[in-house]
């Protein structure tokens, strides 16, 4: 009976060794695009009410936990039975990805940027209706790049001819580790400038925990900023990444520039391509006369 409850052991040891070696070379190979969705989701993750912050980002983050729970089977299921799907699936990712960073960049060009004041003026106005709308789009965000996280997980534990049991594991803590991770990151993130008045009431506006508590304030409208650019670039770059890795054509256009600029420059224009089509078709739908 010992010796049972022994092998046992020795085997959960075993495939905790294997699980913990996968894991590390899946989360290597996800390194950046893990870094991507950290600047994608913190910049989505700002921008409301101070008393809002926490719960809105415990809003997305629910909301990624329950991406996960639904890709991880999803994914396992398509690449053991009908992988060519997954390509598919990642190509249309792609187009929303895309279009959301070229939007951003046609907005900010386009539209006058709001003063703070009117930007807090609005979001008290907007109230519920707009919280909700723009967790709703940060989670659709992260489910796309969460397909993306998974399926390179996925691969990369292919590639060591692992059991379907260790890919199942290791797929599952390298989804867990991305949710965890990138969202604990961008609560620390959000919550700076309260860390930083915290620092200057116990130091009573003198010292070293003053003039830390300072930077951190104001640090934090620039990190925000910082954020917003690195997180549509991100977005063009995961979305451009998707098409030349998946698409012959553009994985074999213009072979002799640099692969960043490559996929940033399909990424856009796909983009590009993806907003003048929407934009097209609400036209004719806003056109149309309502029936009475």
């Amino acid at each position: 009976m010992a010796s049972g409850i022994f092998a046992v052991l020795d085997d959960i040891a075993a495939l905790m060794d294997d699980v913990s070696v996968a894991a590390k070379i899946a989360t290597r190979k996800t390194a950046g695009i893990l870094g991507d969705d950290l600047a994608v989701n913190a910049e989505k993750a700002t921008g409301f009410l101070a008393s809002r912050e926490i719960p809105v980002l415990w809003a997305i983050t629910k909301g990624s936990f329950i991406n996960k729970l639904i890709i991880v089977p999803i994914a396992l299921l398509l690449n053991a039975f009908f992988p060519v799907a997954i390509k598919y699936i990642l190509i249309l990712g792609g187009f929303y990805l895309a279009f959301e960073g070229a939007e951003k960049i046609i907005h900010y060009i386009f539209h006058r940027q709001k003063k703070a004041i009117e930007v807090v003026k609005e979001q008290e106005e907007e109230g519920e209706e707009a919280e909700n709308k723009k967790i709703k789009s940060a989670i659709t965000t992260d489910f796309i790049l969460s397909v993306e996280i998974v399926i390179i997980a996925l691969g990369a534990v292919q590639e060591l001819h692992q059991s379907m049991a260790i890919q199942i594991v290791t797929v599952s803590v390298v989804a867990i580790i991305a949710t965890v991770g990138v969202y604990g990151i961008v609560a620390l993130i959000v919550r700076m400038d309260d860390l930083g008045y915290s620092l200057i009431k116990k130091s009573n506006n003198k010292g070293f925990g003053n003039a830390v508590g300072n930077a951190l304030v104001k640090l934090l409208p620039i990190i925000i900023k910082a954020l917003a650019v690195i997180g549509t670039i991100a977005l063009l770059l995961v979305s451009g990444g998707i098409f030349v890795h998946n698409i012959d054509y553009f994985h074999h256009f213009l072979p002799n520039i640099p692969s960043i600029v490559k996929e940033f420059g399909v990424g856009l224009v796909a983009g590009l391509v993806v907003v003048a089509i929407v934009t097209l078709f609400q036209k004719m739908i806003g056109s149309k006369p309502k029936a009475h």
